[in-house]
């Protein structure tokens, strides 16, 4: 029987302490993406360098993730999790250097090789969860994770924004430095069994390519696991450049506030909508057996909603607030009904290599999607309201072709 929130966080002590050295590292990362949003529009102007920085950052979460994977099911989680926090204090340091728009070409590389640790982090942490969680808890632990995170979005952007207006971007790298080190300290302690494919053994370099095959096999021999790792991406196709690019320019125009406020209050609304999607999901869509079609459905109405953005853009400010929550509230429920079904579904041995997949469409996905956004704002004048409602329409389309996207229903009618 699945415990309510309060039991089950109250009653595994394992899951508090991964939970909170993720929250704690999240905040930090929100504080340093504020900063790194205001430092390029500050210094470049650029809406084009801007999807770049975030197509950048994904490419590299995207293309490192087969060996993430095949990471998180040869070494330790823990420790895979343990020295990214450590190496990323140094490297939150190092934005400190970033005093001029010649220093951009070194922004980006910073901001990519941070991004490329948190993949590490990510994918080892998603894969560790079920090691430490029952099963009939997985839907209550990713519920609270996902809402953890749009806690950490919530107050981290905020934070984030007010630090930077007040005291500056120096101020928000080196909270950021400190919040990883808090992060790995935590971490320490934590203990929990993970069970190596014997066929893992062997050196690394010589035995990777063959583990990371299993894993596109596994993958590609069950076609509802070959489904849902497109779960994610199919919003990301449209979702990455709207959240990552068109609401970062929004936030950067509000009259009266100031870029870095405009951007905290758009990231704040973005957070309390994926922290109320999962608990949302979890108290209403009680049968299992729907969310695979449900995944779908949820990036259609995501996209509904981000459509009304585009239109109330210029109308009333907090009608538009409104609207980002409820179109992050579908994004959130598409990202733990999907994750769930992978950690349900996967075998221990193997679940790093599957996630590592997933991670890998979904980066690539939304390194695509802030690259042509951007572009199309700064070389073909597509306006912000322009740009909300293609992209939006957009994200409607491919949450409609997921869910008709059955190739599970077909390979069960064949045989």
């Amino acid at each position: 029987m699945t415990k309510g929130y309060v039991e089950f966080f109250f009653s595994n002590a394992k899951f508090r302490r991964l939970w909170a050295a993720s929250v704690i590292s999240l905040l930090g990362e929100w504080f340093n993406t504020i900063a790194l949003f205001f430092l390029i529009l500050e210094y470049s102007g650029s809406e084009f360098l801007l999807g770049i920085l975030f197509s950048v950052r994904m490419a590299l979460f995207a293309i490192s993730q087969p060996v993430n994977g095949l990471l998180a099911d040869r070494f330790s989680r823990k420790s895979l999790m343990l020295w990214a926090n450590i190496l990323q204090v140094g490297l939150a340091l190092s934005f400190l250097l970033v005093d001029g728009p010649e220093d951009m070409w070194w922004l980006v590389t910073l901001s990519g090789l941070m991004m490329l640790l948190h993949g590490v982090y990510v994918t080892a942490e998603r894969a560790a969860l079920p090691n430490i969680v029952d099963e009939e808890d997985l839907i209550t632990a990713n519920a609270i994770d996902s809402a953890s995170w749009s806690t950490a979005l919530c107050i981290g952007a905020m934070l984030g924004g007010i630090v930077v207006s007040i005291w500056g971007t120096d101020m928000a790298f080196i909270i950021d430095s400190y919040t990883f080190l808090l992060s790995s300290l935590l971490l320490i302690p934590l203990k929990f069994s993970q069970n190596i494919d014997p066929k893992m053994k062997g050196p690394l370099f010589s035995t990777a390519l063959a583990n990371i095959r299993i894993g596109w096999s596994r993958i590609y021999s069950d076609k509802k696991v070959l489904r849902i790792v497109f779960a994610k991406s199919s919003w990301n196709l449209a979702g990455a450049g709207l959240a990552g690019v068109f609401l970062v320019l929004a936030g950067s125009e509000l009259t009266g506030y100031g870029a870095a406020f405009g951007f905290g209050l758009f990231f704040f609304a973005r957070g309390i909508g994926t922290g109320i999607g999962p608990l949302l999901a979890r108290a209403i869509f009680k049968d299992k057996a729907k969310w695979p079609t449900l995944i779908g459905i949820l990036v259609t109405i995501s996209g509904f909603f981000y459509l009304l953005v585009g239109i109330s853009l210029d109308i009333y400010l907090p009608l538009t607030v409104l609207l980002i929550i409820c179109a992050h509230s579908a994004s959130g429920g598409n990202w733990v009904l999907s994750t769930v079904l992978t950690q349900m579904w996967v075998e221990d041995e193997v679940r790093g290599r599957v996630f590592s997949m997933d991670m890998l469409i979904l980066g690539t996905s939304a390194a695509l999607s802030t690259t042509i956004a951007g572009y199309l704002v700064e070389y073909q004048g597509l306006t912000l309201k322009n740009g909300f409602i293609s992209f939006s329409l957009l994200m409607i389309i491919c949450g409609i072709i997921f869910t008709f996207w059955r190739p599970d229903i077909d390979a069960a009618v064949k045989q």
